[in-house]
């Protein structure tokens, strides 16, 4: 096998040709390009390098899956996409061939696998590893791996791409140039989305960790306004949405649900971390400026009985995005951790800079 080094810091497969049912190399070589397309033509992987992991950074074991560190690299895609989708976090995607990509394995070395790096994932990312060596992986999973490299057009090894959670690709770095941690870190750190930081420790906290509210850390909470227009003052010197939790104050089933979903040990703490948080009735005195934006926020439609109505709105006139409250506090959760991811994602679009 030869390959070809280039002045970016990339190297690209030129591996020999082999003939039917024999595994040694003879005649011509082919390289990573046609190879990858040839996936699409229907054509395995016989002559590919296999996807692996990195020499030296240990993906978690199956006996140790139930306790994979914050900085563990997921070795598969679908698995990584979850882990974005729960915690928020972009994923960081490495494509490499660690047994034959002299680049790969320098930027292994020098970045990878050093503390600092770790500490920043920890806190910013979901870590992919797309792994190409020559050896040690079934076709299969060859066939399954290459078809990442096709989705996001990676052709060149290394390639690292910082992946949002609802598949977007938001940035590409090819290539490595003998950059210091430090420096590289940097780099990629320019490309994150802006993001509170607290969606990633609430997403990172199990719901039985989380402690129930108690005097003495209540005080230390937002409190939950009571109406619509003190929502939207609050909002204006925040970089928070509003979610809004609408009950009508003369359904006691409505109102001790609303009330309950509130004071949820797993709602309570990643809502109050990312928004205004305000729990109102479905209705204002007729005529008013408070009354007309609840009818705009609900759609015009009344509220049902025994109903909970979330709500997520900037500006307190247009609904962003809502759900029925009436589903278990984990799933809303996901739900409005979604909204928040698919927000950082669309405003990471639209600032981005185009090339």
């Amino acid at each position: 096998m030869r390959m070809r080094r280039s002045a970016t810091g990339q190297a690209r497969v030129n591996r020999p040709r082999t003939t039917a049912g024999c595994g040694r190399p003879r005649g011509r070589r082919i390289d990573l390009r046609s190879a990858l397309r040839g996936i699409v033509a229907g054509m395995t992987l016989a002559t590919l390098p296999s996807f692996g992991t990195l020499p030296g950074v240990v993906p978690p074991s199956s006996a140790a899956a139930a306790d994979v560190s914050a900085h563990a690299w997921h070795t598969s895609y679908e698995a990584a996409m979850a882990d974005a989708e729960r915690t928020g976090r972009p994923v960081l995607t490495v494509f490499t061939g660690s047994d034959w990509c002299p680049h790969c394995k320098t930027l292994e070395k020098n970045v990878l696998e050093t503390g600092v790096f770790h500490e920043w994932a920890e806190r910013n990312v979901v870590l992919l590893m797309i792994d190409l060596p020559q050896h040690g992986i079934t076709e299969a999973v060859r066939v399954e791996r290459s078809k990442v490299c096709i989705k996001y057009g990676v052709r060149n090894f290394p390639a690292v791409l910082l992946i949002s959670p609802d598949g977007t690709k938001l940035a590409e770095k090819r290539g490595y140039q003998g950059q210091s941690p430090a420096a590289w870190i940097a780099d990629m750190t320019k490309s994150l989305p802006e993001r509170p930081p607290e969606i990633a420790v609430a997403a990172a906290t199990p719901a039985a960790s989380v402690p129930a509210a108690t005097p003495s850390t209540a005080a230390n909470t937002a409190p939950v306004l009571d109406s619509l227009d003190k929502a939207i003052e609050t909002a204006r010197g925040a970089k928070r949405p509003i979610l809004l939790v609408v009950a009508r104050p003369g359904d006691k089933a409505a109102r001790s649900h609303s009330d309950s979903l509130i004071s949820d040990p797993e709602f309570a703490p990643f809502v109050q971390e990312n928004f205004i948080v305000a729990h109102v009735p479905p209705t204002a005195s007729s005529g008013s400026q408070e009354a007309e934006s609840m009818e705009n926020l609900l759609g015009g439609v009344e509220l049902a009985p025994d109903a909970v109505e979330l709500i997520v709105t900037d500006d307190g006139q247009t609904p962003l995005f809502s759900q029925s409250g009436a589903q278990p506090p984990a799933r809303i959760v996901h739900g409005l951790r979604r909204f928040l991811a698919a927000r950082q994602a669309s405003r990471f679009g639209e600032t981005a800079p185009r090339r």
